[in-house]
């Protein structure tokens, strides 16, 4: 696993500039912007500075991929609510979507990945005229290319139409800051070639202790998944689902159907995508690296699904399982969505806890007349078996995209562009079994099919920031969202569409004349 270390550019240097050391806590002098950016060194831990927001954690500040994606915006879909360790109003208020643009967690998406966005830009500009090997400057241009185009991915499909920056900011009046929203099309269509520029010049695989930077079998991957959010609602890009698909052979195994020579696969055992002693196996394409208990980079997820009160952990739930009526069942939960026999759901949840100090199992039983013996669901996907009891940070890797749902992106576009075809068949018939699932029953309409991907997205995808985005985008028969529809379902019944899109930040149109709010949320 890569050991980044990351630096607040222009305020802070370090003794050893090694790209292999984590952050020091202690620093040793004091360095303008002029007399940075001058070595290779400065080049890498520039990088690394973007790379920073996907993991970085603490007390005091969560990023989208360690803990913030499940405050502000797991909560606000149908399979996740808070629990009683979440008291924070702003995540309470999202998970039964009353927030509004004051939301704190809202203003901290857009914040984080705006930040992100002006150190990849600040790379851009600086590092092209540093003099260095020019191979390793080219990859990593390629890396902070890919890196931009995933914060603004997740951007415009968190707000829609969203200010385009791509330059470095460093302006005198505060005016110049003022910045108007770009059409989500054209925010779109830089992500398209940011990623497409990344995949020209980065490499298929690293040695270590780079593993686990962007590739180019990445970038392939990412720019698949792009296209088919674009073919998706709300832009409706038809035309979309056909590079989608061809995007995604590029980056397949030729066992497969693609010409990817990445040596992506699934493994055998579902439960090997997470465990940290499987990190970055063939599965994962690209994803989020922790390292337990070192310096904030431990997983801080985990801790938050463990039932609080079990002597040895230090759990305080804050996040559970949302329970909503179906049938007679009241405690209805995703948990109960899974077939039986599939090896997903026992991976992915646990009924109860083992405190490592006196040995007992602790769980919380339902007094359920629906369901004899029924009791409460935990996450577990970012359990770490090796952590110790006193923290519970997790050294459990988050797949931003993974093997797994390459597979279904090919098979979902592939139906879309020509209806459920052998190929599109194959792909979504590897991951179900992978999950001990039988084949997908054989004949069905192109609806049916695209039903069939949904439902496979959601039991392979649950607590990996995955479903809020399928929410916004996914669709039934007739082209119509099926966001409102899927939020009642679950008991959300003042749902509504100006919910698809957050509200940009209040704060940031006070500070941005140029910056006008969704028109929903007006």
């Amino acid at each position: 696993m890569k050991a980044f270390k990351y630096i607040l550019l222009g305020f802070t240097a370090f003794a050893s500039l090694s790209c292999e050391e984590f952050l020091k806590e202690e620093p040793e002098a004091f360095l303008s912007e002029d007399q940075y950016y001058k070595t290779q060194a400065d080049a890498i831990n520039a990088v690394n500075a973007v790379y920073f927001f996907l993991n970085s954690g603490g007390s005091s500040i969560q990023t989208p991929y360690n803990t913030l994606f499940n405050t502000g915006m797991n909560m606000a879909g149908d399979d996740e609510d808070p629990g009683p360790g979440a008291t924070n109003p702003d995540v309470r208020s999202l998970s039964v979507l009353a927030h509004s643009s004051t939301n704190l967690r809202i203003y901290e998406l857009w914040q984080q990945h705006y930040a992100a966005i002006k150190k990849a830009n600040v790379v851009l500009e600086k590092v092209p005229a540093i003099q260095f090997d020019e191979a390793l400057k080219t990859r990593l241009l390629g890396e902070t290319k890919f890196l931009r185009a995933l914060y603004y991915f997740n951007l415009v499909r968190l707000y829609g139409d969203v200010p385009l920056i791509l330059e470095y900011q460093k302006y005198v009046n505060a005016a110049d800051y003022a910045i108007a929203k770009s059409p989500s099309a054209d925010v779109y269509a830089q992500i398209e070639k940011d990623l497409t520029e990344a995949a020209s010049v980065l490499p298929a695989t690293y040695a270590s202790p780079n593993v686990g930077r962007a590739t180019a079998g990445a970038a392939k991957a990412l720019l698949a998944k792009v296209y088919l959010t674009q073919a998706s609602l709300p832009l409706k890009v038809s035309a979309k689902y056909q590079s989608a698909v061809n995007k995604a052979e590029e980056a397949l195994s030729s066992a497969d159907g693609g010409t990817g020579t990445y040596g992506y696969d699934l493994v055998t055992n579902y439960a090997e995508v997470f465990l940290p002693a499987f990190k970055n196996n063939k599965e994962h394409i690209f994803s989020a690296q922790f390292k337990s208990n070192s310096l904030a980079q431990g997983n801080n997820e985990w801790p938050r699904s463990i039932l609080s009160g079990v002597p040895g952990l230090n759990g305080n739930y804050a996040h559970m399982v949302r329970f909503y009526t179906q049938g007679n069942d009241k405690f209805f939960s995703i948990y109960k969505l899974y077939q039986k026999g599939d090896k997903r759901r026992d991976v992915t949840f646990v009924r109860s806890f083992t405190s490592p100090t006196n040995g007992r199992k602790y769980a919380l039983t339902i007094a359920n007349t629906a369901v004899p013996n029924d009791s409460t669901p935990f996450w577990n996907k970012w359990a770490d078996p090796a952590s110790t009891a006193v923290t519970n940070q997790s050294a459990a890797n988050v797949p931003i995209i993974r093997y797994a749902e390459l597979l279904l992106i090919h098979a979902e576009a592939e139906n879309e562009a020509n209806g459920p075809t052998a190929k599109a068949y194959k792909s979504l018939n590897r991951v179900r079994k992978r999950a001990g699932l039988p084949d997908l029953t054989a004949g069905l309409t192109k609806d049916q099919f695209r039903d069939s991907v949904y439902l496979d997205r959601r039991l392979e995808f649950t607590y990996e920031y995955q479903r809020w985005f399928d929410l916004i985008r996914q669709r039934d028969a007739a082209y119509n969202s099926t966001f409102v529809t899927n939020q009642k379902k679950v008991g959300k019944t003042n749902a509504a569409p100006k919910h698809v899109y957050y509200p940009i930040p209040q704060s940031e149109i006070d500070n941005n004349a140029s910056l006008k709010q969704n028109p929903l949320w007006e």
